[in-house]
């Protein structure tokens, strides 16, 4: 008999660090799968580490033969910046592999009669604002507004996420007798901040990366201008909204697609709390023209009204207590030891 479990993938990234240590608390069993082999202290959490890549389609027939998978994380990905620089790779990880995932899934569901809950990490780069006037004025974007990405990986996301409302509502749907079996719920993240995992390539780092070169007494040269404004969120509120969205009833989620953030903040309002905290901190700026470009095409700010009413989303770290209670300390004390 095959066992019951949940899958996480790309389990060894700064989502997947936060989600395994979440579910670990929670002493449910879980197995991953990542091209690396996972944090050490993350290995006791997990039944069973798979090694390889998500373009596998032969390792994915290898788990559904040996486990029934009733959730799915599927966190791995090629991030933003790594993206641009290899946009077809880019979409052989992000799409295709996303692709393999849902059909992992569908047969999953249809092996054990029932429906698999699937957990997709989307992005603010799903947007795509026009100009800097537009960002000033259009304040809280919803969900459906300005869905033009200008970057491979928000291209990639954007797309997956369609994919997914398709497997959940509309999957072989000319075909007699087909229902779908896969539960596909999104979450739009904004920028991710975390304490425990050094940035990864994320075009939003720069807040991740101002705290980590003030730690270890290192100058930083920001890429962005002062003024650049998006929307962030502490990864332990980020970790909670995938492992709450997964547990709400079905019949309560109005969209497969939702918006969430914490704090909206200037990268100079940043720069201020990371001095605060380190007086001696060399911040300075170095305008990457090409990322800012792709910064000033996200919202300053997104509606998360419908995450908020369908599955009660609150985070917990606002600005202050993310930088203060979260951030600062647990970075300071990393580099301390």
């Amino acid at each position: 008999m095959r066992k019951s479990v949940t899958l996480i993938t790309g389990a060894g990234g700064e989502i997947g660090h936060a989600l395994v240590t979440r579910f670990g608390a929670a002493e449910s069993p879980i197995i991953t799968l990542d091209v690396n082999r996972l944090d050490p202290v993350l290995g006791p959490r997990v039944v069973r580490e798979f090694t390889g890549s998500v373009t596998d389609v032969g390792l994915l027939d290898r788990i559904l033969a040996e486990y029934e998978v009733d959730c799915i994380f599927h966190l791995a990905a090629l991030l933003s910046t790594r993206a641009e620089f290899t946009p077809v790779a880019a979409h052989h990880v992000n799409v295709e592999g996303t692709l393999n995932l849902l059909e992992f899934a569908e047969r999953q569901g249809e092996s054990h009669g029932r429906l698999v809950t699937f957990l997709y990490p989307s992005s603010i780069a799903t947007y795509g604002l026009p100009d800097a006037t537009t960002k000033t004025n259009v304040g809280r974007v919803r969900e459906d507004e300005y869905a033009h990405p200008t970057t491979m990986y928000g291209c990639n996301k954007l797309y997956c996420e369609e994919i997914g409302r398709y497997f959940a509502r509309h999957y072989k749907q000319l075909s007699v007798g087909v229902t779908p079996h896969v539960d596909f719920r999104a979450v739009r993240f904004p920028g991710l901040i975390s304490a425990t995992t050094t940035p990864a390539g994320g075009t939003s780092d720069y807040a991740s990366e101002m705290i980590h070169a003030a730690a270890k007494g290192e100058a930083y040269d920001c890429f962005v201008r002062p003024d650049t404004t998006i929307p962030f969120m502490a990864m332990p509120d980020a970790s909670e909204a995938l492992m709450k969205l997964a547990a709400v009833p079905r019949e309560r989620l109005t969209r497969t697609a939702y918006n969430v953030s914490a704090f909206s903040r200037s990268a100079a309002e940043i720069r201020d709390v990371v001095i605060g905290a380190f007086p001696k901190a060399r911040i300075a700026y170095k305008i990457d023209e090409k990322r800012q470009g792709i910064v000033d095409s996200w919202p300053a700010d997104v509606d998360d009204s419908a995450a908020r009413s369908d599955w009660s989303f609150t985070p917990a770290f606002d600005f202050q207590r993310a930088f203060h209670e979260y951030l600062i300390p647990t970075i300071s004390e990393y580099y301390r030891s």
